[in-house]
């Protein structure tokens, strides 16, 4: 028998043995149904105190059995205890030699793990791809290692940017007994698997590649300064003033006349900047970038002027705008131009062009009315004044689209009437003569938009306002056609005398239904609306000459 199955023995044998002890539970006596029947019969004093008398006597006989009874029990118990003791106390050097034996096991097996644990260290397998490589005690050991190879690469090509594989490299942990680990040898090896490449950014065009550049900050800056030449720069800082400011709802800064602001700057084609695996010979500078941007690699075009030229001529014939020709040669006053001398006629064509959106007020007149008192004995068109009349002022909003800056296209948004005109009074003969105007002038275009104002424009003066919209062209006012042709820069063009010093012209016209000398009402048709003549789109180019002298139409058009 085992030390173990001793004890196991001796405890079960030791609750039995305390058991024995426990003296027997005596039952009460209860009396039953019958005998308290009994009882209740009993009316004679005498005769319960006989019964009762009985019944002492029988329980305490009773009650001596049961205790010599429980004191044998007790004794045999006690004999059965002492031998039990003496088996166990024979036993005794076994049970304690198991005992000893279990401590000295414990004591051992708990030093063995302490000394296991102190020599378990943490490893890390180092693998490219699925290639073993070596194994680190650390993973900083790797980190570091990257850190100081893309510093030499970068201090090897300071223009490129150069990129490791390093996202192959996986490592693997391990917790192992007395594991061993080798950081040198690993990160030589290491260094033998990587591979470097240079990488850059393609600068895309309407899907032309224009140029490689070292990284998207740098093609950033390059465009930037491109917008900035047209008013970029100033949208950038506003955008980024907004940005600071805290939101709150108020009401947009109102320009002052002659003032404008850039509302908008974007480009008109397609912008991308894609990453790509580069040679490091490839790289452009931002300089050489920029210039194919803005000239499209066009080359110088010189002409000498012949004997006989003139602006529209040589716009004609080099299929370009009279708007070129000025603006690379500014010196050009009013189309005055000599035999022998050299015009600069290079059209760029630039690969990226940047559209700009400006907000702009004028201040214009607003031509006052003539209220008339009618007098037959004047012949009609004579005009004695009462009271002169007075022009009012309104300050007019436009919103103008330039490309590279140049004028596209110009949307009146709003009129502000600063100063209400007063009217002028006088007599008026009114001996009919037919086609005299009433000096009121109407739209000629029916919902029209104005697409371009009076003013200079490119170094000349625009003499009239652009309008387009409907396609039919009406008389603004009454009057008598006198003149129906064709000139090289108004196109097809009609000239309506209001015989009362007032003249329109209507230009750019596809077609005419009036001839010279015809009599025109006001809102009669005249003509189409047509793309003649040195015109850039269907339009009609509005005049108002008064006197001789073109004014401005808006004086006499109002919405």
């Amino acid at each position: 028998m085992t030390g173990f199955k001793m004890k196991d023995w001796f405890l079960k044998k030791l609750d039995r043995v305390k058991t024995w002890r426990k003296p027997a539970k005596i039952r009460s006596l209860r009396l039953t149904g019958a005998m308290q029947s009994f009882v209740g019969t009993l009316r004679n004093q005498d005769q319960l105190r006989s019964w009762w008398s009985r019944v002492r006597e029988r329980s305490s006989a009773l009650y001596l059995r049961m205790k010599e009874s429980t004191a044998r029990w007790a004794k045999a118990a006690n004999v059965i205890a002492r031998s039990r003791l003496s088996k166990l106390y024979r036993y005794r050097v076994h049970i304690l030699g198991a005992m000893g034996l279990a401590a000295v096991v414990y004591t051992g097996s708990l030093g063995y793990q302490n000394y296991v644990e102190a020599h378990t260290y943490d490893i890390y397998h180092v693998y490219v791809k699925d290639q073993l490589v070596g194994t680190v005690s650390n993973p900083q050991v790797i980190d570091e290692f990257k850190i100081a190879k893309y510093k030499e690469l970068q201090e090897k090509n300071p223009k490129v940017h150069m990129v490791l594989n390093t996202d192959e490299i996986v490592l693997k942990g391990e917790r192992a007994y007395k594991g061993e680990s080798d950081d040198q040898a690993a990160v030589s090896k290491l260094e033998t698997l990587l591979t470097a490449h240079a990488v850059g950014v393609e600068l895309v065009v309407d899907g032309k590649v224009i140029g490689v550049m070292k990284d998207k900050d740098t093609v950033d800056q390059m465009l930037a300064q491109l917008k900035s030449k047209f008013g970029g720069e100033k949208v950038a800082a506003k955008q980024q003033e907004e940005k600071g400011k805290v939101s709150i709802l108020s009401a947009e800064k109102s320009l002052s006349p002659g003032e404008s602001e850039v509302q908008k700057v974007d480009f008109v084609q397609q912008v991308e900047v894609k990453d790509k695996d580069i040679e490091p010979d490839q790289l452009m500078s931002p300089e050489d970038v920029l210039k194919k941007l803005e000239t499209g690699d066009v080359q110088p075009t010189k002409y000498t002027v012949e004997k006989g030229d003139c602006v529209s001529c040589i716009a004609k014939k080099f299929n370009i705008s009279r708007q070129v020709i000025y603006e690379n040669n500014p010196w050009i006053v009013d189309d005055a131009i000599k035999a022998g001398q050299v015009l600069d006629l290079t059209v760029l064509q630039p690969t990226l062009s940047v559209r700009t959106v400006e907000k702009v007020v004028e201040r214009q007149e607003i031509q006052y009315e003539t209220e008339y008192e009618k007098d037959d004995t004047l012949r009609a068109g004579v005009i004695q004044t009462i009271s002169p009349g007075k022009n009012g002022l309104k300050n007019v909003t436009f919103l103008v689209t330039k490309v590279n800056g140049k004028w596209m296209e110009e949307e009146m948004l709003n009129e502000e009437v600063i100063e209400q005109p007063v009217k002028a009074k006088a007599r008026k003969g009114t001996k009919v003569i037919l086609g005299e105007g009433t000096g009121k002038f109407a739209w000629p275009v029916i919902g029209s938009s104005v697409s371009s104002g009076f003013g200079y424009r490119w170094g000349k003066l625009h003499k009239g306002v652009d309008l387009t919209g409907n396609k039919s062209i009406l008389a603004s006012d009454n009057g008598k056609v006198e003149y129906v042709g064709y000139k090289s820069d108004y196109g097809n063009h009609i000239i309506v005398n209001h015989l009362n010093g007032y003249k329109t012209l209507y230009g750019h016209l596809s077609s005419s239904s009036v001839k010279v000398g015809q009599i025109v009402e006001k809102g009669e048709k005249i003509g189409i609306m047509g793309s003649t003549g040195d015109s850039t789109g269907v339009h009609l180019h509005f005049e108002v000459i008064k006197n001789g002298d073109v004014e401005n139409p808006l004086k006499y058009l109002n919405r």
